[in-house]
């Protein structure tokens, strides 16, 4: 085989490397479940450059078209130009190269590069028989047909995997256990919800820290996976609470963490129309929220968000059960009244029925804020934390990234930074707070709408594009995957047409957003879809 041979393998290999690499990259914010990442694809294949390669291979095994050492040079520069172009894409949330990703990675090549080989084998004693060049442009389209397919050699790496990956995880769940059971008079508080459980856990944290040494799981670990690694690196003998985000995207999956764990405490921040592709319906995500509360002992205690009404109806008679709430206040054992909002941050009066007034003061704004804190509130009273530290350290709680934060520019512009996770309840109230800067300059929003609403995505979006319609002086569409449904929510109000901009990405309406901004602006960004969305 000749040099000029050699050098179109590697090319090509490369370039089947690279494709691994951004499958890889979705099914990781697939949570490497292959029925969220198969959904993917069937939206997703094909809108690449899949019909290149199959152009490709029809170019190589045609044998009257084109010179075979033209047609190996065409496939080598059209590789070089997508793996440039693959390079230069910036990625919202970039591929981590965890040990498991390695992994899935190493035997998705050794099964493509193997496969190569194979072929190389099979083909090489027919090249001088049939023409110098036929084995090795076999080789080559074969490659090409695996990058075409790509997808599904990672889909076979993950299920060989599968008992791997299981021996691996029932490990370290074993010694999370253990560590667990080493903390001699541990508390453990659980907190989940549709929304707000990240942003709840932070306040919580905080309110705690002014008495006890806490652990919260960081970040969005909310996943099992997620739990055992943080046991595993960061919990100390002398942490006196845990805090444990739990998340779900299907039925179980609480009582999964719960299981590890075993949490003395609850906390459930909202119950609404979130992962309905999954779930399937809003009573499947109740059960789901609830099965923290199932699992308390008796002796436990559960905290729960009255303002839902799939929070409220639920009867809790397994374990000792306090409700609080911001609007539906009538059978709330805490509520937040007087509530007042500034650019500065909001106001408000902590009423509990056993006679409690506390008078607190925060740089959050936004009712799903107050209704967060409410919440840590509650159960940093529970824990004995004394009013005048719940004072102090509410007045000093950040604002969490991503969740409602507000800041100025330089250029005297605002920002509303809502882009974690939009959700129906949060963006309305994002909006709501938009709708409040009234006497300020134009009020904009940047969104590519909500997902993961199952059938009722069409439908929300549409009733949050009539929000929008009602709440903003601007309205900046990004993408397709929303763009029919919003605005014609927008449309539905008197908001005036030339003032709707569609923008084909993020990049696109920072671009057109420049061209609009003044001094006084505040701009709201709701949600922030991840690659795998388009």
């Amino acid at each position: 085989m000749s040099i000029f041979s050699i050098l179109i393998f590697v090319i090509c290999a490369l370039y089947l490397l690279i494709n691994f690499k951004h499958d890889i990259h979705m099914l990781q914010q697939n949570s490497y479940r292959i029925p969220r990442y198969w959904r993917w694809l069937k939206k997703d294949y094909g809108s690449d450059w899949r019909l290149v390669d199959v152009a490709l291979i029809f170019l190589l095994m045609s044998s009257n078209l084109i010179d075979k050492r033209i047609a190996a040079i065409v496939v080598a520069i059209t590789c070089l130009v997508k793996i440039y172009l693959i390079f230069r894409k910036k990625h919202k949330k970039s591929l981590v190269f965890t040990k498991r990703v390695w992994r899935i990675y190493s035997v998705t090549a050794i099964l493509a590069l193997g496969s190569a080989l194979a072929v190389i084998l099979t083909t090489a004693p027919r090249e001088f028989a049939l023409g110098f060049y036929y084995g090795p442009l076999v080789c080559i389209a074969f490659m090409l047909l695996e990058a075409i397919f790509s997808w599904a050699i990672v889909i076979v790496a993950v299920i060989i995997l599968m008992p791997v990956e299981k021996m691996i995880n029932n490990r370290y769940r074993k010694e999370a256990v253990d560590i667990l059971r080493s903390v001699p008079g541990l508390r453990i508080i659980g907190i989940t919800g549709s929304y707000g459980k990240t942003s709840t856990k932070h306040y919580l944290q905080r309110i705690l820290s002014e008495k006890y040494e806490t652990l919260m799981t960081p970040g969005s670990y909310n996943t099992p996976m997620g739990v055992i690694r943080t046991v595993r690196e960061q919990l100390k003998p002398f942490t006196e609470v845990f805090i444990c985000e739990m998340g779900a995207k299907q039925k179980g999956d609480i009582k999964e963490i719960c299981d590890l764990v075993h949490p003395h405490f609850g906390i459930i921040t909202a119950v609404g129309p979130m992962h309905l592709e999954t779930f399937g319906n809003i009573e499947t995500v109740q059960s789901t929220k609830f099965e923290l509360v199932d699992s308390l002992p008796n002796d436990g205690l559960a905290v729960i968000n009255d303002d839902f009404e799939y929070c409220a109806e639920r009867e809790v008679t397994n374990v000792s059960c306090l409700r609080y709430a911001v609007t539906n206040i009538a059978g709330a054992d805490y509520r937040a009244e007087n509530i007042v909002y500034s650019p500065e941050g909001t106001t408000f009066d902590v009423v509990g029925s056993e006679g409690l007034i506390m008078k607190l003061r925060t740089r959050l704004v936004g009712e799903c804020n107050i209704s967060n804190l409410l919440g840590a509130v509650v159960m940093a009273k529970k824990l004995g934390v004394e009013n005048e530290k719940i004072v102090y350290a509410v007045s000093n709680i950040q604002q969490v990234e991503h969740r409602l934060s507000i800041r100025k520019t330089p250029g005297g512009v605002t920002i509303i930074d809502d882009a974690f996770n939009s959700n129906p309840t949060g963006s309305k109230m994002a909006l709501d707070v938009l709708a409040g800067f009234k006497e300020y300059g134009k009020r904009i929003i940047i969104t590519p709408g909500m997902i993961e609403l199952g059938k009722e995505q069409t439908k929300l979006n549409k009733e949050f594009g009539r929000h929008i319609g009602k709440s903003v002086d601007i309205a900046i569409v990004v993408g397709e995957y929303n763009r029919e449904a919003i605005v014609a929510g927008i449309k539905d109000t008197e908001f005036p047409e030339e003032d709707i901009i569609i923008a084909d990405s993020f990049n696109h309406a920072q671009q057109l957003l420049g061209n609009i901004l003044s001094k006084g602006d505040v701009v709201l960004y709701e949600n922030d879809l991840p690659d795998s969305f388009k």
